[in-house]
């Protein structure tokens, strides 16, 4: 019997899980699971008679994959899959998928959500200003940039994008502004809001000499990953400019620093995008899917390892 293991030092919801378990009981598959683990081993031990796993940001590596014997697939619920080691898992011959898309609306949501906080004062009671009229630009035009263009243009903004990997026909079909590289973007929009992944060429790449580029009052928003800031970069932008804030619900590493900057910065206590009820059950059910999919019928279509 084909088992899947569910491993989340951070738990899906209840309800996810008991989801997850039904549609995988229902496949004919056995399901494990290992909930708030202390440390590696017990993952370790966990692993080593399964052959699917279903993670959240838990990390997979090379003594994950050595562990695990039987091991197929695993599918990373969520968008962002660097926690997964790529080439080890291909070097041991398994799938890694993740499942863009489930999550996206929560996440955008909550880029709306942290710009309205911002630009009311955080609900201090002073007089704030408006989001209607203001550009925002969108670093990524995929499922989550989409979502947070969809709900931007319910509220009047104007949306700018750069994306080298979306036509700027379908942009503009959307209602949205293509612009030609991400200066311009930066230069262009009052808002920022980033959802590019963290790859060898993104990494750091939101620094000092982007930010600086921003007009007056703007707003940096990070809800992609942490590894894409400078943060030294950012740290300095700010300080030399009074008037820039930013957002993020990934806490910096010099957050005792940045908190220098009282109002003009805000970060969630912990990485908060996909935290709500309805993209939990998503992405944990559309992982169980996927693994059935493959499983049964050899579906690879959101495979992200070669």
């Amino acid at each position: 019997m084909t088992k899947v293991l569910i491993a989340t030092e951070k738990p899906f919801a209840a309800s996810a899980v008991e989801g997850i378990k039904d549609i995988l009981t229902q496949a004919g598959f056995e399901t494990v699971l290992l909930e708030k683990y202390a440390d590696k081993s017990a993952l370790l031990k966990a692993v080593e008679d399964v052959d699917a796993i279903i993670i959240r940001s838990d990390v997979i590596d090379n003594d994950v994959f050595d562990a695990a014997k039987n091991l197929k697939i695993v599918v990373r619920a969520g968008a962002g899959y660097d926690n997964v080691d790529l080439n080890s898992a291909t070097q041991h011959n398994v799938c890694v998928m993740n499942t863009p898309g489930q999550n996206a609306n929560a996440v955008a949501e909550l880029v709306i959500g942290m710009l309205l906080f911002g630009a009311r004062n955080r609900f201090n009671g002073t007089s704030g200003s408006e989001l209607m009229g203001k550009k925002l630009g969108l670093l990524a035009y995929g499922n989550v940039g989409r979502n947070v263009a969809r709900i931007a243009k319910g509220i009047g903004m104007e949306i700018y994008a750069f994306d080298p990997f979306t036509p700027k026909e379908s942009m503009e079909k959307e209602g949205v502004k293509h612009v030609d590289t991400k200066e311009d973007l930066f230069k262009t929009c009052d808002v920022i809001s980033l959802h590019i992944p963290a790859t060898p060429e993104t990494k750091g790449s939101i620094n000092y000499e982007l930010i600086s580029m921003m007009p007056k009052k703007a707003v940096l928003v990070n809800t992609a990953r942490k590894e894409i800031i400078d943060e030294e970069g950012v740290f300095k932008a700010m300080k030399d400019r009074e008037d820039i804030k930013y957002y993020t619900d990934i806490t910096p590493g010099n957050d005792a620093a940045m908190k220098e900057f009282g109002d003009r910065y805000f970060a969630t206590p912990k990485k908060m995008g996909a935290q709500t009820g309805e993209a939990n059950n998503n992405a944990g059910l559309a992982a169980a899917n996927q693994i059935v999919d493959f499983i049964k019928n050899g579906v690879e279509k959101f495979r992200v390892n070669k």
